[in-house]
């Protein structure tokens, strides 16, 4: 249920974006896509997005606590992509989870499985570089 914000409920100021006066909203520019779109491919940041997402609510299962508390550990996407196989990624993986006291093969198997066709996120080459 949304609540009426006023003055008297809300000390905070509102601010409010408007077109500016005597500009028509047809000659308002469109927003040309970002930079980091361009650069890489939409689909493929939003499977990254979801997969990141994906393991943050895994890692809060297996360690039992919220998002905040969970230890440092990083599982970079990219550093298991340039494994050579599944094996090694598993291990990888693993032995960042040694210190959860739950069963983490489930949950290896699974990213082991959402990482198989996804792609590394280099940066492209700027324009006028030579590719390798």
């Amino acid at each position: 249920m949304a609540a009426v914000t006023s003055a008297e409920t809300n000390p905070q100021p509102r601010v409010y974006f408007q077109t500016p006066p005597g500009t028509d909203e047809s000659e308002v520019p469109v927003r040309k896509q970002g930079r980091v779109t361009v650069k890489y491919d939409r689909k493929e940041l939003r499977k990254r997005l979801n997969l990141e997402e994906w393991i943050i609510d895994q890692l809060t299962d297996l360690y039992d606590c919220e998002e905040e508390a969970i230890p440092e550990l990083e599982i970079d996407v990219d550093e298991l992509l340039d494994m050579p196989s599944d094996l090694e990624r598993a291990s990888r993986v693993k032995d960042l989870l040694v210190d959860c006291y739950k069963p983490t093969d489930a949950f290896v198997a699974e990213l082991l499985e959402k990482v198989r066709g996804m792609q590394k996120l280099n940066t492209p080459p700027k324009k006028g570089e030579l590719t390798p």
